[in-house]
């Protein structure tokens, strides 16, 4: 299984969220490709709206840092995002990195190949906020038209991974071990139905409405207006 993995932070050893996705690319990677990025030295910029992507990704000011991951995530099987809590949310270099992909969201111009892979999203923390986290992330992969997210979430009671107890290590295995069962199983996934019911939103409200002729054109292009659907392939 190819595999891109976005680290939220430049932590690693001492990183509980590196560790489980580690734990995680042993299970799943099966000495295919795996392809890492770290936050925030590979897409150091936030985003200015400047809206240039929405008529051309390649317009994008930082588009020399959006390519590579960009290029990876369509490539992959699997895409994983792993991040700590930062006051109940994603740290703030993830979120800018996903502001950089709003042109793809189905909102606008939406990837075929998006619809047929799956996510993970992993995040820890000491305490609480896992669920708000894992939610930043999601958002991001059911509006591209991932196929399946999965969210491992886990509370380690520790500021690093040496200091997480043994008890905790053993669940956390386990639940690796059955959440890599779960994709595994799930390959050549097509949309769940959240993903399904977020296209055919924005089929009928591009299709009714046509606020962007850009959008609309794409939408045409694909022959999404007339029934086709991005997850059957041809």
């Amino acid at each position: 299984m190819k595999i891109t993995v976005i680290y939220g932070t430049s932590r690693t050893e001492k990183s509980s969220t590196y560790n489980i996705a580690q734990q995680f690319l042993a299970e799943l990677a099966g000495g295919d490709p795996v392809t890492e990025f770290h936050l925030p030295k590979d897409m150091p910029n936030f985003c200015t709206g400047c809206f240039n992507c929405f008529s051309d990704p390649a317009k994008c000011p930082h588009y020399a840092y959006i390519k590579p991951i960009s290029d990876a995530m369509i490539n992959a099987d699997l895409i994983i995002i792993s991040a700590p809590v930062y006051v109940f949310h994603m740290p703030g270099q993830v979120k800018a990195l996903l502001d950089h992909f709003g042109y793809q969201w189905m909102a606008h111009k939406p990837l075929d190949a998006f619809y047929h892979k799956q996510a993970l999203v992993i995040t820890t923390a000491a305490g609480a906020g896992m669920r708000h986290a894992a939610k930043d992330a999601q958002d991001s992969f059911d509006w591209w038209g991932v196929g399946r997210t999965y969210t491992f979430k886990k509370a380690v009671q520790a500021s690093e991974w040496s200091q997480v107890s043994e008890k905790k290590r053993t669940e956390i295995v386990q639940e690796v071990k059955a959440t890599s069962q779960k994709i595994l199983k799930q390959r050549g996934v097509a949309p769940r139905l959240k993903v399904k019911m977020i296209f055919y939103l924005m089929r009928f409200v591009h299709n009714k409405y046509r606020y962007s002729a850009s959008d609309v054109a794409y939408w045409e292009e694909h022959g999404w207006f007339a029934g086709k659907k991005p997850w059957k392939r041809s």
